[in-house]
């Protein structure tokens, strides 16, 4: 009796993944020509991992030194290991920098930076006269006081949907500079000072520059009112300072459909 054997068809699966790292020795998010990125270990572990040649699809991009606490991208694979179970198969051999918060299977057409999100960024000030070592990696030291108050009051004008090329990097190629900041709050808790925004999408820079802006405010070098001028100049030269990259931190997605 001949043995009839069926080829078994490989399907190809999305899986998404939620990183967090420090950004400290990396160079940003996407490959570089020289310097270790985000991605690179990623594809690189992913790739010895699962015996593919694999490519993840950022969410978005991070500078150098900034850091993450939810970054999201997907990947491609026809590995059979369940999707909750590839932050556990990687984070074994990924460096202590950067970990795996959770992994699922996502539709085969989701795409992290074509579908509608809210994204959520946290900038860290320390107000103080000197660093604290055990978190200078992730503030930013003001030592001059800040006048909180005043920096809500700056923040509150930023809320809503404007063009925001004056608060962008000249070097933005991004086609239009609206965007939406849903929400925008300062916290203060002893001397550490957070600015926590949530908005549709961010340009270049645009947080650090919101950040430096809102602290020079603090600073009594910008009025709160002044906000509306540099909204309706659109020139970069017109807001603050882009401030450090080592004080921002992404904190997260919230998509509909995952």
């Amino acid at each position: 009796m001949t043995e009839i054997k069926k080829e078994v068809k490989k399907i190809k699966r999305r899986i998404l993944l939620v990183v967090a790292y420090d950004g400290t020795e990396y160079n940003g998010w996407q490959i570089q020509p020289e310097g270790v990125t985000i991605e690179g270990i990623l594809n690189d572990e992913l790739g010895r991992v699962l015996g593919e040649e694999i490519k993840v699809i950022g969410a978005s991009r991070t500078d150098s030194g900034v850091h993450a606490e939810g970054a999201v991208c997907v990947f491609d694979t026809f590995s059979s290991i369940p999707g909750d179970k590839f932050s556990y198969a990687l984070n074994k051999s990924l460096p202590e920098d950067i970990k795996i918060l959770a992994s699922k299977e996502v539709s085969p057409d989701f795409h992290p930076r074509k579908t509608e999100c809210r994204k959520t960024y946290m900038y860290r000030i320390w107000n103080d006269r000197f660093p604290l070592p055990t978190n200078s990696r992730y503030t930013t030291l003001v030592y001059t006081d800040l006048d909180v108050v005043r920096m809500r009051e700056a923040a509150v004008k930023l809320s809503g949907t404007h063009d925001f090329k004056s608060f962008c990097s000249i070097n933005t190629q991004a086609e239009s500079t609206v965007r939406t900041i849903y929400d925008i709050d300062i916290l203060q808790k002893g001397k550490e000072i957070d600015i926590l925004i949530t908005g549709n999408g961010f340009l270049y820079n645009m947080v650090r520059i919101i950040a430096g802006t809102l602290i020079e405010v603090g600073q009594g070098k910008y009025e709160p009112e002044d906000i509306e001028s540099m909204l309706d100049g659109r020139d970069r030269s017109l807001a603050g300072q882009t401030a450090p990259a080592k004080g921002l931190t992404l904190m997260g997605y919230k998509y509909k459909e995952v």
